[in-house]
């Protein structure tokens, strides 16, 4: 709690792109698929926000929709998702990309879709991610790095995250990881998380699981900390999610409940991110 209360004005204050316990034990994440008469609702608290609704940023080299307030694009009411801060939508054209920059204080999460993109920082981290590779920085006390389209030619589409960490002022460092799509087909796979041994480790009490699953599909995620909530992102296809009908790259953030339910009407791909939740 202390720290809760210790970030809320940085939380509060933070706009666009400005730089700045050990976890408990979670459950396995799972998809659980069974008959719909088996699922008592379950009551919850949630947000919508649609694909055409995000905010944008437009360059010669780049496409960014930002689903909460982020550079030029400012919204009181989309600051956040308790501990998310920024999920951008990125489509970086050939040769394209972001120029060293800093950050501090911030877990920052990048998911390849298309393409590839290079990371180079100053403390000597670097490499290249394509689809089906995560990279996780730790901005920490300080870092310096450039994103750039590892192709001359070719677009690169990738997500950009950004949670808030449990401790300030860590040593920054950098990681990344491919993982096998195979993996994901009709389940949860986890992607970040603090304490997942097969996931890329993060410093927060945060989950980021993908999913793709048939159409038809009844699906359930359990929440791996009390408290949490997950926002969910629709990277393709179409679902409800307690109820709630969700197209590409809508987002659906459900707190105050300990699990979702998730039902395709289309071959769907999803990645939820879970998070600790404040000022809900």
């Amino acid at each position: 709690m202390k720290y809760l209360f210790a970030i809320l004005p940085l939380l509060l204050s933070i706009g666009g792109c400005q730089p700045g316990q050990k976890p408990a034990a979670a459950a396995p994440a799972a998809a659980m698929v069974q008959p719909a008469a088996a699922r008592a609702p379950q009551p919850f608290k949630s947000v919508l926000h649609k694909a055409e609704t995000r905010g944008e940023t437009r360059a010669s080299w780049l496409l960014g929709k930002h689903t909460f307030s982020f550079n030029r694009y400012y919204d009181p009411d989309r600051m956040n998702f308790g501990l998310l801060r920024v999920l951008n939508d990125d489509h970086i054209a050939g040769g394209g990309g972001f120029p060293t920059h800093p950050h501090e204080n911030m877990e920052i999460v990048t998911i390849q879709l298309e393409g590839g993109l290079a990371h180079r920082d100053n403390t000597g981290g670097s490499g290249t991610i394509r689809p089906n590779e995560v990279q996780v920085m730790t901005a920490g006390t300080g870092v310096q790095h450039s994103e750039v389209n590892a192709s001359a030619t070719e677009a690169s589409k990738l997500l950009q995250i950004w949670v808030f960490p449990n401790e300030m002022g860590l040593t920054p460092r950098y990681d990344q990881k491919r993982f096998d799509p195979a993996k994901r087909q009709g389940r949860w796979q986890a992607l970040v998380s603090p304490n997942d041994p097969e996931a890329l480790r993060i410093h927060q009490n945060a989950v980021f699981s993908r999913g793709d699953f048939p159409s038809g599909t009844a699906a359930r995620y359990d929440m791996q900390f009390p408290g949490n909530g997950v926002y969910a992102f629709i990277l393709s296809g179409a679902c409800r999610i307690n109820g709630q009908p969700l197209q590409a790259r809508d987002g659906f953030g459900v707190w105050d409940t300990g699990h979702i339910e998730v039902e395709t009407a289309a071959d769907t791909e999803i990645l939820l991110i879970e998070v600790p939740m404040i000022n809900r």
